[in-house]
């Protein structure tokens, strides 16, 4: 193993060098001309929500039905190595990895401020700042963070973690993992392009985060030390980012990557508990539960929910643009998630993922979102005001100065913000890195200049969002980037099919066998042709 994790890793110039050309093109003209590229992106965001609106819906509960079959039918029994295979990470690392790298800083935006959006502007034609009104603004987040997301982060995963572990491919590329339906397409321009337009979709999901996480970060920096709001001042957090990132990528995954993950975890963890029992407790967890039924109820109906005639923008303003920003995610989570799965079942894969996840998200909505919520409603603090007149940043900032020990918790909260988002941007460059190495097994690390290379280059992505401003500007981004994923996520799944099929066709009833370790050859395309029951690690092998 460790000769296989230290052998040199080659570079494919082939897709790095386009790659890096179409990021620098799309991004130097944003630098250059910053209120024109606006104008343009804000067309381009009406036009691909107005045009293929449905579609993005479509994709969202698609995917959550699909990952629940595979964990719940036969498929789920397969786990991502040999039988006697223990998992890479134990579980709280491995669920602190996992949560990082999805969910990052913009949950540390959004939390706070997305239920004060909703009680101002319902949907579904409720009228604003009734009782209603604030019911729904407390359950729209839980649909926007829950099971479809995490149902869409996991799609990729599992077929580039078969692809990885049970067929033993030395590469980590969604082409890759599109074999089983493509074949030999995979190894020329076809795959080539379908990876350029995952690395696209990578740089421009974690651009969206970058532009919308450093004015968070900038109004924190304000409130703490008094300092103006300015460019060079996002450009200075922005470089002490980018440090950090630096420092992660650097050391890899379980010196850099983990190490942050669990501090993120933590310090996360106790800011909820304190805002929970420092607030008014009983109203929160009161309005956590009743959010919790009106989703139940109301699941498919906002799932499917395209506002055609009223045509107020609620779905595509919100709904579809998150649905975007998770299939724009959906590569890096997909790859990430699939490295650092070794050794788990696809079943314990689905089932972790979609249930901490959610959960996680749910909390922090709960929590943090009932907080400014019952801030607003009772009179204590006018946030609607304050977001409508200041932006999201000033809100937040004024939510936390309602709390006790404000002078202790924004510092906390500032350092929570910055590892957040080092945890998702250094997981991003992290893999694009691996897609981006020619040979590459589940054992081995990208080389430690590719890895610096691409998170210097999400940096630019985000100088180059930032210097446009607004946030219609990197919700069209993340829109575009995501609309070509769409098949892309479409023809992984049947590629996982066609290779279960193939591999496992005479094991698939009533129990699904585990894949035995025995043929551990890296180059082997083939999974090995002996098998054994999950779970039942010494019952007799059985011949295919």
């Amino acid at each position: 193993m460790s000769t296989r994790k230290n052998k040199k890793v080659a570079i494919d110039l082939a897709l790095l060098l386009p790659s890096v050309l179409v990021i620098l093109a799309i991004s130097i003209p944003l630098l250059i001309n910053p209120e024109a590229s606006k104008i343009v992106v804000n067309q381009l965001l009406a036009w691909c929500t107005g045009t293929f609106g449905w579609l993005y819906l479509l994709a969202g509960i698609s995917s959550f039905m699909f990952v629940g079959w595979l964990a719940f039918g036969p498929v789920g029994r397969i786990k991502l190595g040999g039988p006697d295979e223990q998992p890479e990470f134990s579980k709280l690392p491995w669920v602190s990895m996992l949560f990082c790298a999805g969910i990052g800083i913009s949950i540390c935006n959004w939390a706070f401020v997305e239920p004060l959006y909703f009680l101002s502007s319902p949907p579904m034609g409720i009228e604003a700042n009734t009782t209603k009104a604030v019911e729904w603004a407390a359950m729209y987040p839980m649909f926007h963070w829950g099971v479809i997301p995490w149902a869409i982060y996991l799609m990729p995963a599992l077929p580039i973690g078969y692809a990885l572990y049970v067929r033993k491919v030395n590469v980590l590329r969604l082409s890759e993992a599109c074999r089983g339906v493509l074949g030999n397409l995979v190894d020329g321009i076809v795959g080539k392009i379908i990876d350029i337009i995952v690395i696209f979709s990578i740089v421009g999901g974690v651009g969206t985060s970058l532009g919308l996480s450093v004015p968070l970060v900038s109004k924190l920096f304000q409130s703490m030390f008094g300092l103006q709001d300015s460019f060079g001042l996002q450009m200075v957090i922005l470089a002490a980012w980018i440090a950090m990132i630096s420092w992660s990528v650097y050391n890899g995954l379980n010196k850099g990557i983990q190490t942050l993950s669990n501090i993120n975890a933590a310090l996360a963890l106790a800011l909820l508990v304190f805002v929970l029992f420092a607030s008014s407790t009983i109203f929160i967890l009161n309005l956590w539960v009743n959010s919790f039924g009106l989703l139940v109820d109301n699941f498919f109906r906002i799932a499917f929910w395209t506002d055609p005639i009223a045509k107020s923008g609620f779905p595509q303003n919100w709904t579809i643009f998150y649905w975007a920003w998770w299939i724009a995610y959906a590569p890096m989570m997909g790859l990430f998630v699939a490295r650092i799965s070794r050794g788990r079942t696809v079943k314990d894969i689905i089932i972790n993922g979609m249930l901490w996840g959610s959960f996680g998200c749910w909390a922090f909505f709960a929590i943090w979102g009932g907080y400014a919520l019952n801030l607003d409603i009772s009179g204590t603090l006018d946030l609607q005001t304050i977001l409508s007149q200041q932006g999201i940043p000033a809100t937040v900032v004024a939510v936390l100065q309602q709390l006790p020990a404000s002078e202790v918790i924004i510092p906390l909260f500032t350092l929570l913000c910055f590892i957040f988002l080092a945890t998702t941007v250094d997981s991003s460059a992290y893999m694009l890195a691996a897609v981006c190495t020619k040979e590459i097994n589940g054992y081995q690390e990208p080389a430690r200049w590719n890895r610096i290379l691409w998170t210097l280059l999400l940096g630019l992505v985000g100088i180059g969002l930032l210097s446009m401003g607004g946030l219609k500007v990197v919700q069209t981004s993340t829109v575009l980037v995501a609309l070509p994923m769409i098949p892309v996520l479409g023809i992984m799944s049947l590629s996982l099919l066609r290779w279960v099929k193939e591999d496992f066709s005479s094991e698939l009833a009533p129990n699904v066998i585990a894949n035995d370790a025995s043929d551990n050859t890296p180059n082997s395309t083939q999974p090995s042709k002996t098998t054994r029951v999950q779970g039942v690690m010494d019952s007799p092998e059985i011949n295919k």
